[in-house]
């Protein structure tokens, strides 16, 4: 083993030199919370694993909470050991690791803090270089007050160069998008604003690009000639598991379908980019969206369905409803469950509907991408069992979790005497065809961030294009009173998701 990875591995990053991460600083704000503690340090320290991080490295954490760099540490280690995915955990390259780790309490709207901030920070930037990465890991209300404060402090500028990692949500709604996006804009410039949706950092997303532009079998057949309609899932077995209130405010189309899905959506039906290139795949990413058509509110009943999950039975074991989660209100108007029709508005996909789907307590925990394509044009073999969905054979599935993967569908002649057809799959799965342990979305999305690669990452005008998209849904949910629960735990989702495709002549997919 060298460096962390295998010595003459056919499959080694090639690129992993070229992006090396130059000497910097990283400031993780909220760093007492599970994002931190699940998500981020882990990312990080594998990060040092692997040899990517520079020589001279330091990662700052800070929350309210009175906390010694030596506290911090073991706070940390507990968590790493804790939440490392299909990686080993190294005591030796962790006492490397953690002294890099520095700890500074301190409350985020108070002036004096981020004036010790910047003390501590000049002590590395022989090191460092200046430049540092500020991860903003807080609760959103706090996002404002941060950029004021690193402005106010002189943070914001330096001897090297000064990023802002900020995560979802971006905004309520499309009014409070923007204003939180000239509040970052009034500080940092929008190059050095990288606005993290972890969706895109997956690898079955990044592929995607790879699977349409680098073969010369599907992109032909990518339009509106060939696919019938286009359906997204991102289902979730579990509920709130503790976040009612937060949740309560939020809802599935607010935290999963204007921005995960919607940036799926985009990686999935923008055109190619001239190049491979930041800018250039982001502009076409930005296209697509304000390609959405936009229902007016009227017609809302048309393209989206709410719903929200009550008491059901899932196994031997009885699922309390919403209502019944803690921290909800019992008479709660809040989605659990979003499905919207998307209409694109271009040539390419002009009268294919995209449909997407999310919600909490369903029967398994799936995220996919099923590219339905046209039935032959005159059908010379009939099925058996009289099942019209199956003389729609062609289906394309991409593969996001749990299992990251590419399945195409096909009819294929039964053996033995007659013609009988039945469905057949081709399958590609990450894990066992590359033999190689794939980075989380963290990983990848902070290596992005550090090498100051934003292709992955969000953009403003991608961020309110997508909240425009789905205003009109929200501003009429919120003018109606839902006759909710309507979906159990443990079931599919509402009826009139159903009725919503089966009025195209469509039905959802039961991964």
């Amino acid at each position: 083993m060298v460096n962390g990875m295998f010595e003459g591995n056919p499959f080694q990053d090639a690129l992993r030199f070229e992006r090396r991460i130059p000497p910097c600083a990283v400031v993780i704000f909220g760093a007492n919370g599970d994002l931190t503690k699940r998500k981020l340090m882990p990312a990080l320290y594998r990060l040092a694993f692997e040899r990517r991080m520079p020589l001279g490295y330091v990662i700052y954490g800070n929350s309210r909470t009175p906390m010694s760099d030596e506290q911090f540490r073991e706070k940390m280690k507990r968590a790493v050991k804790e939440f490392l995915e299909a990686s080993p955990f190294d005591e030796e390259l962790w006492g490397e690791f953690a002294r890099t780790l520095f700890y500074v309490a301190g409350d985020l709207h108070q002036p004096h803090f981020y004036e010790t901030l910047a003390t501590r920070l000049q002590a590395h930037e022989a090191h460092t270089s200046g430049n540092v990465l500020f991860y903003l890991s807080t609760q959103p209300s706090h996002y404002q007050a941060v950029v004021a404060g690193l402005h106010a402090a002189g943070l914001a500028t330096g001897s090297g160069w000064r990023r802002v990692v900020v995560e979802k949500p971006f905004g309520y709604d499309l009014k409070s998008a923007k204003a939180l996006n000239s509040a970052l804009q009034a500080v940092f410039p929008e190059s050095s604003i990288y606005r993290i949706d972890h969706y895109l950092g997956k690898e079955t997303v990044q592929n995607i690009l790879a699977f349409r532009f680098a073969n010369g079998i599907f992109e032909p057949l990518w339009n509106r000639r060939y696919v019938n309609h286009v359906q997204i899932t991102a289902a979730e077995s579990i509920g709130v598991e503790g976040r009612g209130s937060y949740y309560q405010e939020s809802g599935a189309l607010r935290d999963m379908i204007q921005n995960h899905l919607l940036q799926v959506l985009a990686t999935v039906a923008m055109e190619p980019s001239a190049v491979f290139e930041p800018t250039a795949v982001r502009d076409e990413r930005a296209k697509l969206l304000r390609s959405i058509r936009i229902p007016k509110e009227s017609e809302v009943p048309n393209y989206a369905v709410a719903g929200q999950y009550g008491p059901g039975r899932v196994g031997n074991q009885e699922i309390a409803g919403f209502r019944q989660e803690p921290g909800v209100d019992p008479e709660s108007q809040t989605d659990t469950y979003a499905a919207v029709k998307f209409q694109i508005d271009n040539w390419r996909w002009a009268g294919v509907p995209f449909y997407v789907r999310t919600g909490k307590r369903l029967p398994k925990r799936v995220t996919d991408i099923a590219i339905q394509f046209n039935a032959a044009p005159l059908s010379l073999f009939s099925n058996d069992d009289g099942d019209p969905y199956l003389a729609r054979p062609n289906l394309l599935i991409l593969r996001i979790q749990p299992e990251e993967g590419i399945s195409l569908r096909f009819f294929s002649k039964v053996p033995g005497g007659g013609m009988r057809l039945r469905p057949v799959s081709m399958d590609f799965n990450y894990g066992s065809s590359f033999g190689v342990r794939t980075p989380t979305a963290y990983e990848t999305l902070l290596l992005d961030a550090l090498v100051g690669d934003p292709t992955l990452y969000t953009r403003q005008d991608m961020v309110e294009a997508s909240w425009a998209a789905v205003e009109p849904i929200l501003n009429y949910w919120a003018s109606q009173k839902f006759d909710f629960p309507n979906y159990e735990a443990g079931s599919w989702g509402p009826k009139a998701a159903d009725e919503l495709l089966a009025r195209d002549g469509h039905r959802w997919r039961r991964p």
